[in-house]
Parts: C-alpha cells; sequence; structure tokens
C-alpha cells in the first residue's frame, strides 16, 4: 500500500506541513529580542543618581555555596540597582521576592519610573496590584484599556507620559478623568484605536488640565476644531510636538496660532485646504519639522513651505501621490533644506540623512533627527501593513536599508516598529502565504540577521517578539533560514521560547515551527527543541490556540525525521498531541496535533510509533472524531493520520470497532463535490486505501459506497489524487462483488484513462494492476450485467493494460534485448521500465495468485508486475520473492520463457523476473517470512 509521510516538504519541494501568514496574535495585533544596559530616551542611563552604600544581609539571605565564595550582600546598591534594571517586570517580581533586602531594593522608584502594560490586560484588578509601587512613575505604556478607572487607580500623580493603543471604547468623559487626574502631564499619545469618539471638547479639557504639556498626538478624531487647537495655543505654553494623525478636518489657520510650535504632523488627514496651511504654517517662528505623509499635498505647498519659512529644516512627504507625480518639481532646490519623498522609486533626502557619513551638512539636529525618526518608523509600518501597490520598486531599492537602520536608532519606540514593519516589509499580504523572496535577501545582505538576533536578546519583551516575529517570517525564504541557522538562531529562538511572556514563547515558536520546515530541524533536535516545544504544550493553557498550533505544527515538522520522531515519543509527545486535539478548541492547534501524529505513525518500519500511539487512551476515537469537523484543514489531517496509523494490523482493527470504516467512506464521499481541497481528496483516499488492507473492511467500505467516490477521485486532475484512489481500488478491486461495483459506476472507464494518460507511471501501474484484477474471471459467478455488457467491458479493459504496457516499450532496446538475453542487457531494460514508488506495495499470497489467473491477453503484464515486485534491494523485494517461490513461480516463468508462442516482451520480463528470484533464492530458502498481510 502507499503511504506518504507529511513531511516539511512534499515531492516537488514546496512547503506542505504548513500554511505560512504573517504572525499576529489571536485579536489581531502583532507581536517579537540581546542584552543591552537599559538607556532612557535620550540615551542616558537610567541608573544614574541612585546613592551609594551596600547593602546589608538579613536572615533571608541565601547560605554562601562556599566558604571562598563573595557574599552577594557585599555588592554596592548601585550594582544591584543597575541587576534589577535589566531584568523584566516578572523576574524583578521573582528576585525581590527571595529575601526581605531585596524586596526592598524591588520596590525603589528607580525600577518603577516606567511601566510597559501592552503585554498584560489592563484592567481595575492590574491597576490595584501595582498601585503602591506607582507614587513616582513617570511613563506608562498600554495596548487596551478596559476603563479609564484602571489609569486613575495606578495613583500615579507624577506621571508625566502617556501612551496608548486599541482603547475603542475611550470617550470625552473617559478620557477628561484620565486627564484631570495627571496634571503634570508633558506627553498624550493616543494611537490606533483612539480618537473616533473623542472630539474637540477633549482637546480643550487636555489644554486646560496640561498646562506642562509638550506632546501631543491623537489619531482618526472626526474634526479638530480651531476653538480646540486655539486652546492648546492659550493654555500650554511648552507645546512644541503635535500630531494629528489619520484624522478628517483640521483647523489649518489655528494650527498657526500654536507659536511654540517646533513639530506638526498631519499624517494621512484627508480634507485640508493646502494653501491656507502654507499661509499660516509657513509664519510659525519655531516650525523645524513637517510631516504631510500620506495625504495630497502638492508641490506649490511643499515649495511655498520651504521658501517662506526660515526656522523650516526638514519636511517629510512619503506617499503623497500629487507630489511624487509632478515630473517638473526639482527637489533638490531648496538648499540648506531637507524634503523626504518618494521620486520614481528613489527616496529623496534619505541617503544624506542614514547612509552618508555623520558630518553632512544636511544631518539635523538631535531633536529634531528623533522627531523624524519617530514619524519615518510610523509612516513606513503603516505602509507596509496597508501593502499599497505602486511601491515595490521603492521597498526592493531602499526598504530593507531603512528599516534596519532605524533599528538601531537610539529610540526604543522606534527599534520596536521598525522591528515590527521588517516583519511586514517581508511578508507578503495578509492573505497569502508566501513572503517577498527578494526582499528577505536584502535583508540578509544588508546584515539584518544579527540586528534581529541583537534585539532578541534584549531583556525588553516587546523588542524579544517583534524580533521573533521578524525572524519567523524571514526564515521562510530557504536561504535566509540556513542563514539564521548558521548563525545561531536556532539556540536564541529556543531561548524566546522559554519565555514566561506569552507573546514572546508564541513568536518564538512561530520562528522554530518555520526554520523546522528546512534543514534546521537537525539543529532543533540537537539543541534540545523537543523538550522545549513539549514545555510549551504543557506549561501554557489550551486557550491560547495560536501558541498551540505554532508548537504543535513545529513538533509535528520534526516528526517528519525518524529520530526527532523517537525524541518526541519518549518526550511522552504521542500522549500530549492527542490531548491537544481532543481537548483544545482553537482549529489550527488540532489541525497540527493531527498532523504531527499522522508524521510519528509514519516510520513503522524504523520504529514503534505507529502501534504506540493506538494503544493512547482515545487517541483513535479522537481522530475518527476530527474526520467529521468543519474545518478542511483539521478533516485532512485527521484522514491522513488514519492513512498512516491503519498500516498497523492492530491499528486497522480498532479503528474499525470504532468506527472508523464508515467514518471514513462519508469524508470520502464529501470529497465529491468541487469546493474540496486536492489534500483533503487525498487524505480521504488514502484513509481507504490503509483500511481496505483487510478484506472483511473492504467488504464494510464497498457496502458502505465507498466505491463512488473512489471512481470519481480517480478520475481527478491530480496525479496524486487519482494515484491514490487508484491504489485503494486495487485494494477493493480483490473482492469479487467489489470488482463489479468499480465496473458498474463506470470504474473501468476512469481506470482506462488512468493507464493511458496520468503522467504518474506509479497510477498508471496501479490502474492496470487493477484493472488486471477485475477481469480474472472471479466476477462472471455474480455478475448482474448482461454477459453481453461484460463481454464489452472487458475488451475494453484489456485494451487498456495493453496500452499501459505499451508504454513502456522501447523497441530499439527490447529487440536487442530479445536477441541476446545477457545480464547487462537485462539490467538495462530494468532500469528503463523500473518505477520506483512500486517499493511501498507489499502483496499478500493469495495477491500473488490472483495475478496468474489474469486472462492470456496479458500475459505480458504478469512477469511486468512481478518484475517490478522483486527489484533487488527494494523494502519488500524479498517478501514478494518469498511468495513466488512457495507457490511454484519460478518453475512457471521458466516455461514462458522458453515457450514459443509467448510474446518476446514477455519473455523478456519473465527472464528478469528469474533473475531477480537468483538474487533472493538464498534468502528464501533460509525460510525467512514475514507477514503475508499488505
Amino acid at each position: 500500500m502507499n503511504r506518504k509521510v507529511r513531511q516539511r516538504v512534499d515531492e516537488d519541494g514546496k512547503d506542505k506541513s504548513r500554511k505560512v501568514r504573517q504572525r499576529v496574535d489571536e485579536d489581531g495585533s502583532d507581536m517579537s529580542r540581546r542584552v543591552r544596559q537599559r538607556v532612557d530616551e535620550d540615551g542616558k542611563d537610567k541608573v544614574g543618581g541612585a546613592p551609594s552604600y551596600l547593602l546589608t544581609g538579613d536572615e533571608d539571605a541565601a547560605p554562601k555555596v562556599q566558604e571562598s565564595s563573595k557574599d552577594w550582600s557585599s555588592l554596592t546598591y548601585d550594582l544591584m540597582l543597575h541587576v534589577f534594571t535589566l531584568l523584566d517586570n516578572r523576574d524583578r517580581a521573582s528576585l525581590a521576592s527571595t529575601c526581605t533586602t531585596l524586596r526592598s531594593l524591588g520596590a525603589s522608584p528607580y525600577l518603577w519610573s516606567s511601566l510597559d502594560l501592552r503585554a498584560h490586560r489592563f484592567d481595575d484588578s492590574a491597576a490595584a496590584s501595582l498601585a503602591d509601587r506607582c507614587a513616582d512613575l513617570e511613563k506608562v505604556r498600554f495596548d487596551g484599556l478596559d476603563s479609564a478607572a484602571a489609569l486613575v487607580n495606578l495613583k500615579a500623580r507624577k506621571l508625566r507620559e502617556i501612551t496608548g493603543e486599541s482603547c475603542e471604547n475611550l470617550t470625552d468623559a473617559t478620557l477628561s478623568m484620565i486627564i484631570a487626574r495627571h496634571e503634570a502631564l508633558e506627553s498624550l499619545e493616543l494611537g490606533r484605536g483612539f480618537g473616533d469618539r473623542i472630539t474637540s471638547q477633549a482637546i480643550k479639557i487636555i489644554a486646560i488640565c496640561c498646562p506642562k504639556l509638550k506632546k501631543l498626538r491623537i489619531s482618526r478624531m472626526i474634526d479638530v476644531s480651531a476653538e480646540a487647537i486655539l486652546s492648546l495655543a492659550e493654555h500650554c505654553p511648552l507645546l512644541s510636538d503635535v500630531g494629528f494623525l489619520d484624522c478628517l478636518n483640521i483647523n489649518e489657520e489655528a494650527l498657526g496660532k500654536v507659536i511654540s510650535l517646533r513639530y506638526l504632523t498631519v499624517t494621512r488627514t484627508l480634507n485640508m485646504d493646502w494653501r491656507a496651511a502654507a499661509e499660516s504654517w509657513g509664519k510659525l517662528p519655531n516650525l523645524t519639522g513637517l510631516d504631510v505623509s500620506r495625504t495630497g499635498v502638492d508641490h506649490g505647498t511643499v515649495s511655498r513651505l520651504l521658501t517662506s519659512s526660515k526656522s523650516l529644516k526638514v519636511v517629510c512627504a512619503l506617499n503623497c501621490p500629487v507630489l511624487e507625480h509632478d515630473a517638473d518639481f526639482n527637489p533638490g532646490r531648496f538648499e540648506g533644506k531637507l524634503l523626504i519623498a518618494k521620486f520614481n522609486d528613489t527616496l529623496n533626502g534619505i541617503a544624506s540623512l542614514f547612509f552618508e557619513d555623520n558630518s553632512s551638512k544636511m544631518m539635523p539636529e538631535d531633536d529634531t533627527r528623533r522627531w523624524l525618526e519617530g514619524n519615518l518608523s510610523r509612516t513606513l509600518l503603516s505602509l507596509t501593513e496597508s501593502n499599497l501597490l505602486g511601491l515595490n520598486g521603492f521597498w526592493q531599492k531602499d526598504g530593507a536599508k531603512l528599516f534596519l537602520r532605524l533599528m538601531q536608532s537610539s529610540q526604543e519606540e522606534v527599534q520596536e516598529r521598525a522591528t515590527r514593519g521588517l516583519a511586514s516589509f517581508i511578508h507578503l499580504s495578509d492573505d497569502s502565504d508566501s513572503i517577498y523572496r527578494e526582499r528577505a535577501d536584502s535583508v540578509v545582505r544588508h546584515g539584518g540577521i544579527p540586528i534581529l538576533f541583537k534585539l532578541a536578546e534584549s531583556w525588553k519583551e516587546s523588542f524579544q517578539s517583534e524580533a521573533a516575529k521578524a525572524i519567523a517570517n524571514l526564515s521562510l525564504n530557504a536561504d535566509a533560514a540556513k542563514a539564521v541557522s548558521e548563525e545561531g538562531g536556532v539556540s536564541v529562538l529556543l531561548g524566546l521560547a522559554k519565555s514566561k511572556n506569552r507573546l514572546v514563547a508564541q513568536e518564538a515558536a512561530g520562528a522554530i515551527w518555520n526554520l523546522s520546515l528546512g534543514d534546521a530541524y537537525k539543529a532543533i533536535s540537537r539543541d534540545g527543541g523537543v523538550n522545549v516545544l513539549m514545555d510549551l504544550l504543557f506549561r501554557w493553557s489550551y486557550e491560547y490556540g495560536e501558541l498551540m498550533e505554532r508548537a504543535a505544527g513545529a513538533l509535528a515538522n520534526l516528526a517528519g525525521d525518524d529520530k526527532c520522531s523517537m525524541d518526541i515519543a519518549k518526550a511522552g509527545g504521542a500522549n500530549a498531541l492527542v490531548t491537544l486535539a481532543r481537548n483544545c478548541e482553537y482549529e489550527g492547534a488540532r489541525e497540527h496535533a493531527v498532523r504531527g501524529l499522522a508524521n510519528l505513525a509514519a516510520h513503522d518500519d524504523s520504529n514503534n510509533n505507529n502501534a504506540a500511539i493506538g494503544e493512547v487512551p482515545r487517541a483513535l476515537e479522537t481522530i475518527i472524531q476530527l474526520t467529521r469537523s468543519r474545518h478542511g484543514g483539521v478533516k485532512q489531517e485527521a484522514a491522513g493520520a488514519l492513512w498512516n496509523l491503519a498500516y498497523d494490523e492492530n491499528n486497522r482493527e480498532l479503528i474499525a470497532e470504532l468506527g472508523g470504516v464508515e467514518a471514513s467512506v462519508a469524508l470520502a464521499n464529501s470529497c465529491m463535490n468541487n469546493n474540496t481541497s486536492r489534500d483533503l481528496q487525498k487524505s480521504a483516499a488514502g484513509a481507504l486505501w490503509s483500511l481496505s488492507n483487510s478484506e472483511d473492511h473492504s467488504i464494510v467500505i464497498g457496502r458502505e459506497g465507498g466505491i463512488p467516490p473512489l471512481v470519481a477521485l480517480a478520475r481527478s486532475q491530480y496525479e496524486d489524487v487519482h494515484e491514490v484512489a487508484a491504489g485503494a481500488l486495487w485494494n477493493l478491486s480483490f473482492n469479487h462483488v467489489n470488482a463489479l461495483r468499480i465496473v458498474e459506476e463506470e470504474g473501468v472507464l476512469a481506470l482506462g484513462r488512468m493507464c493511458t494518460s496520468s503522467p504518474s507511471k506509479m497510477a498508471r501501474f496501479l490502474a492496470a494492476l487493477t484493472l488486471a484484477y477485475i477481469f480474472d474471471r472471479r466476477m462472471d459467478e455474480s455478475v448482474r450485467a448482461s454477459p453481453k455488457h461484460l463481454a464489452n467491458v472487458r475488451r475494453s479493459g484489456l485494451k487498456y493494460i495493453e496500452s499501459y504496457i505499451n508504454t513502456f516499450m522501447d523497441p530499439q532496446t527490447l529487440a536487442t534485448a530479445a536477441s541476446s538475453y545477457t545480464s547487462s542487457m537485462l539490467a538495462k531494460v530494468l532500469k528503463r521500465v523500473r518505477i520506483p514508488e512500486v517499493d511501498i506495495l507489499r502483496c499478500s499470497d493469495k495477491e500473488i495468485e490472483s495475478l496468474c489467473a489474469s486472462p492470456v491477453r496479458v500475459l505480458v503484464l504478469r512477469p511486468n508486475v512481478k518484475m517490478q515486485f522483486t527489484v533487488p534491494e527494494t523494502s519488500h523485494a524479498e517478501h514478494h520473492a518469498s511468495l513466488m517461490h512457495d507457490t511454484g513461480y519460478p518453475k512457471l516463468l521458466r516455461i514462458a520463457a522458453a515457450a514459443t508462442s509467448m510474446p518476446h516482451e514477455a519473455k523478456i520480463f519473465a527472464k528478469i523476473v528469474l533473475r531477480n528470484l537468483e538474487h533472493h533464492q538464498p534468502e528464501c530458502s533460509k525460510g525467512k517470512r514475514v507477514s503475508t498481510s499488505k
């Protein structure tokens, strides 16, 4: 029987074991890791200024390991505090819990000046648990806010910076409540997911309550009125950086009244009066940087602003179609000023900023450079996520260099956004399973892998998850995956997979999954990857379906290797995958859990995993149930698992007892519509092929209606599908009732077409073999059709067989062999006509005997088949040779080879079979026999 291992790649080298997409969390948000000293946004050491005095031990202090070892309590306060700054919040809490001294140290205000809650649910309960440590909190970042009370309950009255995203329920009232409690606020950034329900009234409240405000960025407001902007101008004299992003309407003239403005961002704002903007903004005395990217700005507005404003140094106008398509515009005529825009796929101004010597006269001052890096990282990320048409030339030329340069910024937020952008830049699209090969090559060529490793090894978990996601997407390119593995990426990713942060572990598991598609699976196995992946299944809740899917997917890929499959089995992988498939509600996790079981069961020739899976409680029952899943991938892999597991006789009987035969027939019948995937059709036919190895099950398959769908699949245009369907029909045709059903379902015509036109030699062979079984005279006793009709069908079937034989004939070679039956000539013929895939087929004694009963007109087929089954050094040749010796077949062959009435082709094939049998005669004479089950 035919059994295909669901390995990392299929026969034509394409990925079959997993579908690639861009890595996102279940809620659609993106996810990212090397160790370096923690720095503040201005690049200064955050530890500086702490008092220097020695720690004193207490009764909770850990005992000395050796008398000569140095007591940790002798370390200075500065040094111990610095150790804490290199840890994430979770590890800080763990270390602080070891003794009262470290507990006191862990509560130091120097460690709680900033708080990143994006990886956690920020609700009232979380705020209450943190409140006692947030008295000196100055910065907070979050992604999703359950209520305004959560932020207020932190009791962080010294809060200077608030940065948040994805708070769709935020209104004027809730925002006002937050702002009123934080009058020391200097920076407020409300990114994606805000704005729809925020009005200009909230802007006025911000202005009145936050007189120290220096930076304000809000996204997706419908209208920003003149009154709101003038309120900012009146009450916020320090306001220097304003951004209204993705808004509908902004009052341009009012913005010209905010004389403290140095940096203004209006990216992707729709309804702009550019004439009024140029006139009013050009008078701002301090305006240094302006970002009008993704708007309808024209060359006239840009020219007037750069010409009229003495202070304006940088204008960023990325993806501005009106400006970019002006053929007469000369972006280089503004001396001493920098215009960043795309013209003819070339990013004007960027070379002097990032890719030339830092002494360039165009290099902006530090504050402006930081502002520009921040805005570029946002715009580039937005462009890659939008996947707009017409930018491929630009991305190919400058994309990798830009992202890699921004990933080395001194600003952590810029690094994070650029890393996320790089992952999106490599990925083709949200509905695609592919990546841009040229972009991935460019990332590798420009040194992207070491940069990603450095971020992946950072103490910041946000860096870790974003870097892991970028490595995952990069690893879908075979050359890039090889480079990642060779440069030590496997150990980095396995370390990340052990993270206590779910998002980090999830992205790392995804990267390991992708790497396991290629040769990197060897390094994953060598470095303990099996245990790491198994730990993910044991450690995390099944509620985290995407994490489970990635871990199970990686294990399934590893299970395609014989040695790795044994390691997985020893680690309890079979039981873990069965439990996951049974209990996890996430269909992707179920799909790859079952695929893992299928791959574990595919190595029965070298280990006993196949039989062992059948002994796992509820394993077979679970797999049978999943053949009824509504998810196509789950059904496909469940059928594939039955295909492999039913190769074991005990498993086959248990599957039948649990209703697996009927379930497989039902699945095959569901595959007769045009919407069924090719892989599902193949797996469904494969399950029936394996189960039909038992004659009792073969009868049930025929009785339950399994033949019509197999005949339909035999007509498939896909050679792998009709090949497997032919294999199942071959098994079924051994029963004369099934043979008749095949005839009645017009299976002879389907098999005949396969004989003569299939690109697959294996499919043609199986089709011819099935036709020979059908017309071996056993059917005559129970024919319901008229004798004339059956005779006509038989004649057609025999002609198809003859046509099949003719496809193997090389007249010149056969003519030479007919005149000289030398060993070298027979070997030459064998090499030409051999079908390597036949090596996986194994026949019983009854099947071998049945071939001898074929009609005279297919005499040439008999030795041809025997020749395929007895090729020396193949898997089952010795078994088949033993059966033939027992039945006295060699004597018949010698008679046939000597008969003058035999066709020359039959004589040649008979002599090749005799030569093959002589090769196996010593083994057969020793009585070496194996099970005759097929």
